[in-house]
């Protein structure tokens, strides 16, 4: 996939209504899957940005984590981490249940986080993108 701004500003769009929707639903597990959801948008924006197809959760916070460490700390994908568990256990099972910590870092860091992926964007010039382009199609010929 080539590089897409148009489509990383609707991923962000994407983010900006799941963030809303988060922000005015009471209830629990709603309210981790939409700000799950914006997490993964607002990640997912910057992947089109640059020219990345990945439709598996776990790939795209791999890719992030991998190629994009000039722009997260260490412990930014494993919060998209833990919030894609916390996402599955409150919508796939009635039996697990998110902690409250989780939660409530969720609840609570999901909007900086998409001011965060909209900096990023802003500084994805055309030379970044082709830098990363370039490391990741290195990898991609090392696993060949």
């Amino acid at each position: 996939m080539e590089p897409n701004s148009n489509l990383a500003e609707a991923y962000v769009k994407k983010a900006e209504e799941a963030l809303e929707s988060m922000r005015v639903n009471v209830i629990k597990d709603w309210k981790i899957s939409t700000a799950y959801y914006t997490l993964y948008f607002s990640l997912y924006s910057i992947l089109t940005k640059i020219g990345i197809k990945c439709e598996i959760h776990s790939c795209t916070i791999a890719f992030a984590k991998r190629f994009l460490r000039e722009f997260f700390s260490e412990e930014d994908p494993d919060f998209i981490e833990d919030s894609l568990k916390a996402r599955i256990d409150s919508q796939y099972y009635i039996d697990r249940t998110v902690p409250d910590e989780q939660y409530n870092k969720m609840v609570k860091n999901t909007p900086w986080f998409l001011v965060k992926c909209k900096s990023i964007l802003i500084k994805l010039n055309e030379k970044k993108i082709n830098e990363v382009r370039k490391k990741f199609k290195k990898a991609l010929a090392e696993k060949r």
